[in-house]
């Protein structure tokens, strides 16, 4: 295994990043090693080269999470959930985003340093072990193809100091370069770092992001892909994969479809397209992208996986579920209707694995490939395309 210098000060004790010492091509290598161990633990059978696909070795991301510690933003310890580890500056994170760490830890120290002069900071940050305090986390969001910055604070909704902070938040926003600054709110007991309880003191809780030439909104509390170089690299490869299944007859079917990122993206390949999600949230945004880019053949809808009623045997499906994969239910119901092609995108190769059990029976694994979407880490985003026998 080739070693290198990490180019990350932070590096061994922040739990952000696993692999900077380990040279990228070894990197990407053993991800591809990940996939193909999985397919063989399940019986999987695939003869053919997998495909890699790679971007920036660093400053990727478009949204980190910072957890509110008593010294500043911070990220976890490595193997460590109630330790941290203060940061100034994130190398995996694109620059627009350390320059709003910045404004954020100078605010912090500037309201510290206030305190210090004998006078009260209003700045209560979250006690994880006691579960005490106002200021859980910090997320900052910065979009690669537009100036929809936002900074989203993630509060303790059973503080009895949050009027308090929601002022202190709403001077921050007016001397802060992020277009948008948002107030969530979660439970005392809650480990999320977004929520549906927000509203916005500065600019607007929706985001925008142009992703090959589509206008794509989506809201800050929500998920979206945090490599926008690499996400466009897969959709475009989706997009050459579904090409030869469609025709003026066939339907996609964009499962877990989130805003319509792939939906959207690859309509008009098809005669119809059905973005389908469970999150309502999700398919406001999808309905708004549909009238944004003025597509007249694809419908949003509100429905879970398992309750898909289109005439399948002309569909081609793409799917991207959680980590969790899909539901038993979910797979039982595409064995049903029998597409005629199915785009399995996954962020779990071994669970992608597990899955693909369900379907070799009647489906051909045509390709599969790896796109690393986050490098510097074990984590690992896979695209499989089944063709019906």
């Amino acid at each position: 295994m080739e070693q290198v210098t990490p180019l990350c000060p932070y590096f061994g004790e922040c739990g952000g990043c696993t692999a900077q010492h380990i040279s990228y091509t070894t990197q990407v290598e053993n991800k591809k090693n990940v996939v193909v161990n999985a397919l063989k633990k399940n019986n999987i059978e695939y003869d053919k080269e997998i495909q890699l696909f790679t971007g920036n070795e660093y400053n990727y991301r478009n949204r980190m999470d910072f957890i509110f510690s008593f010294q500043g933003p911070a990220l976890r310890k490595k193997d460590k959930f109630n330790k941290f580890v203060p940061i100034k500056r994130c190398e995996i994170s694109n620059e627009k985003i350390n320059s709003l760490l910045k404004e954020v830890s100078d605010w912090f120290e500037a309201e510290k340093n206030y305190m210090k002069d004998g006078a009260t900071s209003s700045l209560d940050t979250f006690d994880i072990n006691k579960f005490t305090g106002c200021l859980k986390y910090v997320v900052i969001r910065a979009p690669e193809n537009s100036d929809s910055t936002t900074i989203s604070f993630v509060l303790n909704s059973n503080s009895l100091k949050l009027a308090e902070h929601t002022e202190q938040i709403k001077k921050f926003s007016e001397i802060c370069s992020a277009k948008n600054v948002v107030i969530a709110k979660v439970d005392r007991t809650t480990d999320e770092s977004i929520s549906r309880d927000c509203f916005a003191v500065k600019g607007s809780t929706s985001m925008e992001e142009s992703l090959n030439g589509k206008k794509i909104i989506y809201s800050s509390q929500s998920f979206f892909q945090n490599n926008m170089k690499m996400a466009e690299k897969m959709i475009s490869y989706c997009r050459d994969a579904v090409k030869k299944y469609a025709d003026k007859y066939t339907v996609l079917v964009d499962l877990y479809g989130g805003s319509g990122t792939f939906g959207i993206s690859l309509a008009d390949l098809f005669y119809k397209c059905y973005i389908i999600d469970n999150d309502t949230l999700n398919i406001n945004c999808a309905k708004e992208n549909i009238a944004a880019n003025k597509i007249i053949n694809t419908e949003a809808t509100c429905a879970d996986a398992t309750s898909l009623s289109i005439n399948f045997s002309d569909a081609v499906v793409i799917t991207d579920p959680p980590r969790s994969g899909m539901n038993q239910k979910a797979i039982k119901k595409l064995l049903q209707l029998m597409p005629k092609a199915i785009i399995y995108i996954s962020c779990n190769p071994q669970e992608l694995a597990k899955e693909l059990k369900f379907f070799k029976k009647h489906y051909t694994l045509e390709s599969i490939s790896v796109f690393d979407l986050f490098p510097q880490t074990t984590h690992i985003e896979a695209v499989a395309e089944l063709r019906r026998r």
